[in-house]
């Protein structure tokens, strides 16, 4: 199986620099969600991983090979980096005819990656009659038309509606259990953490984060326990006893923080204290990005805090 393998990859444009000093390897059987602030050098270290850039220093290779010294490249890799890539007086259909003649495809992988998308029955159409969606799901049939064992997407589920996006989620799923290479640039939180098994996390171009979502989460949410019970003060006495604070909510809920549900539970109905609700909150994977990347973004409009 073939393996996304970063050494020291660094771009410079002028004075900036875009990726820095970047090593991380992207494994097969897994989806890697490739996260990161605008700016962060995503972008730029897909570019250089397809060679439509050259790194400044370091390298990028696909099993070992750079991508320009693959033969018919489509059966090997596939990438969705510009939804407005196809030309928009042509078909659908054409277009990929167009890829697929290229790399000596034959031309039954058109129709079959038309049906997996969805498109075929506007195939006919010319694309700048496409709306976003649209154009998203001939962008990735054109990702999938080599049948390629490593897949990079950029913002995939940008523009399509609730059935495209179940259908992403599954797809990308799907793509990993076959044992494909699959990276996943997104800015879309909830729906990463809906895919993603791994996690690669830049900032200002350096690597911050490598690591399986689950172990990112925990190591940077604490865990919290949702209480509503009928007696406040007999509550907050309980968990004061054992070191425990709790935070009233506007909503009529407390919050303990550094808390398990399983403790929580013990202590308040072993002392009698009526409980109405008893929930751990489970940390979510945007709490822990926006944690870790706080220092790190390069646009950011001001926050204010929650009570």
């Amino acid at each position: 199986m073939t393996s996304i393998e970063l050494r020291a990859l660094t771009k410079e444009y002028g004075s900036r620099r875009a990726v820095d000093d970047l090593t991380c390897t992207v494994r097969p059987g897994r989806v890697t969600g490739f996260l990161g602030p605008n700016g962060a050098g995503k972008s730029t270290t897909m570019r250089l991983v397809l060679g439509l850039d050259r790194p400044t220093a370091g390298t990028a290779t696909l099993g070992g090979r750079p991508y320009t010294t693959l033969d018919e490249p489509l059966r090997h890799v596939g990438a969705l980096l510009d939804v407005h890539a196809a030309h928009g007086s042509r078909t659908a259909r054409d277009h990929l005819r167009v890829l697929a003649a290229s790399n000596r495809l034959p031309g039954h992988r058109v129709e079959e990656v038309l049906e997996e998308t969805g498109i075929a029955p506007v195939a006919r159409r010319r694309v700048r009659t496409y709306s976003l969606g649209m154009r998203q799901r001939l962008g990735i049939a054109a990702a999938l038309l080599g049948d390629p064992g490593v897949v990079l997407l950029d913002e995939p589920s940008n523009g399509l509606d609730p059935e495209g996006i179940v259908w992403i989620r599954e797809l990308l799923r799907r793509l990993a259990a076959e044992g494909r290479t699959v990276l996943v640039s997104s800015h879309l939180m909830n729906e990463t953490a809906s895919f993603a098994d791994h996690l690669v996390v830049l900032g200002r171009g350096r690597l911050l984060a490598d690591t399986p979502m689950r172990e990112f989460i925990h190591a940077r949410v604490r865990p919290r326990v949702r209480v509503r019970t009928s007696d406040p003060t007999a509550l907050t006495g309980v968990l004061a006893r054992h070191g425990l604070d709790a935070v009233r909510h506007q909503k009529g809920h407390w919050t303990v923080s550094d808390a398990h549900v399983a403790d929580v539970g013990r202590l308040v109905s072993g002392a009698g204290v009526p409980i109405l609700e008893l929930t751990a909150e489970e940390g979510t994977l945007e709490q822990a990005y926006l944690d870790l990347t706080s220092a790190e973004t390069e646009f950011a409009a001001q926050r204010h805090q929650e009570v």
